[in-house]
């Protein structure tokens, strides 16, 4: 069998480290923010190319307070895609602004820049790109967007920890940048956790009261705030996992190339790396395919594990069809939700493994007996 992911083989790889870290927090009893918290936002924030960091609870929460401190609110509009995992557009509604959607790149799968400006209305207040899958979304014609017509920008990069757009780091690029460290990210916790980074003292000062319930100081509290505290356990284990981030980033990226080579002619589409990302760092490795559950199957019959990474674009999601939109309105994100499959992509895969998906993959296309 070959996972989708594999959490215990990472945890095995550093677990002295983990483990000390851990047994540290429990001797000094700061369970709730604390040292290690506040160890993991400057550095973490630093590895972004950012000045400041907000540890949270989860990245929906991120997105939520990088919303609020913006001043967005009830009556605004936030501009985003619909091929995204629900989080994305959760967390705009809990400001009480509506979403409006806009279609997504036919090739990048990330935010069809050429169709922002048609969406902006006097509501509009913020643009809330989503670099899916970890390629960064088309920046610098956002930011221009934006800065034209007053609006702020959030990067949604709770799948691009180290993804780069020409040169810089995502989450810094914009006005705030929001991660999730959920345990399946490339940092990821061991339970939940997120992140705001930002340049910008009022946004970090005001989301720094926001998750701990409004407070300047213990009990005086000047805003109606949130419990999106982060664990101190989730601190400091993600600090260890930082400094492995580079590695395990240059790992994904060569089995990705390594899956590039060998399923060119394999018959599925292989994922586009734009001329503007300098660096993907492959959260998920997506093909596509018109014969996607088909294949699905085919291949998780051989004992390889896959995922789907979206099958349903939220404006078609039940939950969100007071948003008034319709089957056929966001053609790219429902083409792109029906072919999509994600294969193996984990630092710990081995060349063999990616190999084998491949060989896999080609031969039940090519209708090849294993």
């Amino acid at each position: 069998m070959i996972p989708f992911v594999d959490l215990k083989t990472q945890y095995l790889s550093i677990k002295d480290e983990i483990d000390t870290a851990v047994l540290k927090v429990l001797a000094s009893t700061q369970f709730i923010l604390g040292d290690e918290v506040k160890a993991l936002e400057t550095e973490f924030a630093a590895y972004c190319n950012a000045d400041y960091g907000i540890a949270v609870n989860t990245g929906t929460s991120a997105l939520h307070l990088a919303l609020l401190a913006a001043g967005i609110g009830a009556g605004d509009e936030v501009i985003t895609v619909p091929f995204t995992f629900v989080a994305t557009t959760a967390a705009i509604c809990y400001t009480g602004a509506t979403p409006v959607f806009v279609d997504v790149d036919p090739v990048s799968y990330t935010i069809d820049v050429t169709q922002i400006e048609k969406a902006i209305t006097e509501r509009t207040k913020a643009i809330l790109p989503v670099h899916l899958y970890g390629q960064p979304a088309d920046m610098e014609p956002i930011l221009d967007i934006a800065r034209r017509h007053g609006l702020v920008v959030i990067e949604d990069a709770a799948q691009a920890h180290g993804a780069e757009y020409k040169g810089q780091r995502v989450g810094s690029i914009g006005d705030i940048g929001c991660f999730s460290f959920y345990p399946g990210k490339n940092l990821g916790a061991y339970g939940e956790g997120g992140m705001a980074v930002t340049n910008n003292p009022e946004y970090a000062h005001t989301m720094g009261m926001l998750r701990d319930w409004g407070q300047e100081r213990r009990y005086h509290h000047v805003l109606k705030g949130y419990n999106y505290r982060m664990d101190g356990i989730q601190g400091a284990i993600l600090r260890v996992k930082l400094r492995y981030i580079e590695d395990w980033t240059e790992a994904r990226r060569t089995h990705a190339a390594q899956y590039d080579q060998l399923l060119v002619e394999s018959g599925v589409g292989i994922p586009a790396v734009m001329p503007y990302s300098s660096r993907h760092v492959y959260h998920v490795y997506a093909v596509r395919t018109s014969q996607r559950e088909w294949l699905q199957q085919q291949i998780n019959e051989q004992g390889i594990q896959t995922g789907i990474h979206y099958p349903i674009p939220v404006h078609l999601q039940t939950a969100y069809s007071d948003l008034g939109y319709q089957c056929g309105d966001f053609p790219h994100s429902e083409l792109v939700a029906k072919e999509v499959l994600s294969l193996p992509m984990y630092a710990e895969l081995t060349s063999a493994q990616v190999s084998k998906v491949a060989q896999t993959l080609h031969n039940i296309l090519q209708g090849v007996a294993a």
